[in-house]
């Protein structure tokens, strides 16, 4: 039987607003975990859809379990914790020598759950109650998946490789190629208010999601209101040399998401590390794909590297999510 505690299941969805929106997060990696510390400000309920395409690190050394690599999914769960404690400390203390040197403890207790209770479902259930999460963690697919994509004409496999691999992508697929979305997930895309699209790696995390079976259809089928939140600046070899209309026109054209919604882009101070570029959307090239650009402050002033800030892009999206499209 899975663990229960009263203070767990009946205070934490007190912290959220329970007139705010039902808000679906899809992506991964850190630039999800700043949309859900965001969402936090206004939602009612909180899903997080994860990618499940994660091969480097300590995920992909634990990819011969044949878990979802955990390592995104640990930091949505962390995103999500409301209060510090030991529990959440555990999750993200990370080993530094011997044979679990680069290790995250996170990511071994959630494989450790997953071959207690036969299934990483039940482990990220049971992984939300430990921490008393203020919303739902969900893999978009039930087994961990490898991404491919043609750049500049060559076959490149792996999240890892991709995202080292500066070039043009013409074409993205996952293997296996049946592999479809999890019945909660697209349950969650059905009864979303709102669907948050970023901030994240554009190909790795959050087309590598949208790649998944039935979860793009799902989207741009429910009565939810799309957001896309543009990433602040461009990524190493990823989207060089890509701008925000670039980046609207890989969701059209690589898993046929497009408007009708609300791109999100920084208007405002940003400090650019040199090499990259900030990404800068014109309104028309959206529209091309249905989208309307809500231009906002929306980068913390003070981060080492440009990174969205929490307060500001909840209050954007909570604008939003009590407008009309």
């Amino acid at each position: 039987m899975k663990p229960q505690t009263q203070t767990e299941t009946e205070l934490a969805p007190l912290l959220l607003d329970p007139q705010g929106p039902v808000v679906v997060a899809l992506g991964g990696g850190h630039g999800q975990a700043a949309a859900l510390e965001a969402i936090q400000c206004y939602a009612g309920e909180i899903s997080a859809l994860v990618a499940v395409g994660d091969d480097g690190g300590s995920s992909g050394r634990l990819s011969g379990l044949g878990i979802p690599p955990p390592g995104d999914v640990r930091r949505c769960l962390l995103a999500l914790t409301p209060e510090p404690s030991l529990w959440s400390e555990l999750f993200s203390h990370r080993f530094t020598g011997g044979d679990v040197a680069e290790h995250s403890l996170g990511n071994l207790i959630l494989a450790g759950l997953a071959d207690l209770f036969g299934d990483f479902e039940s482990a990220v259930e049971t992984a939300e109650r430990m921490l008393g999460t203020l919303g739902s963690v969900i893999p978009v697919a039930d087994q961990p998946i490898i991404l491919s994509a043609t750049i500049d004409g060559l076959e490149v496999t792996g999240q890892k490789r991709i995202s080292q691999t500066a070039g043009e992508f013409s074409e993205m697929h996952i293997e296996p190629r049946d592999v479809a979305a999890t019945r909660r997930a697209l349950a969650a895309v059905a009864a979303a208010d709102q669907i948050v699209i970023g901030p994240g790696s554009l190909y790795t995390s959050i087309l590598s999601a949208l790649k998944v079976n039935m979860l793009a259809p799902a989207i741009m089928g429910a009565a939810a209101q799309r957001v896309f939140v543009l990433n602040l600046v461009t990524q190493d070899a990823e989207t060089l040399g890509m701008n925000g209309g670039d980046h609207v026109e890989a969701l059209a054209k690589h898993v046929g998401v497009a408007g009708p919604g609300i791109v999100v882009a920084h208007d405002g101070p940003l400090d650019v590390p040199k090499g990259h570029e900030a990404v800068v959307i014109d309104a028309e090239d959206a529209a091309r794909h249905g989208w309307r650009v809500v231009f906002a402050d929306v980068a913390e002033e003070t981060a080492d590297w440009p990174k969205h800030d929490p307060l500001k892009l909840g209050r954007v999206l909570e604008k939003l999510a009590v407008t009309e499209d």
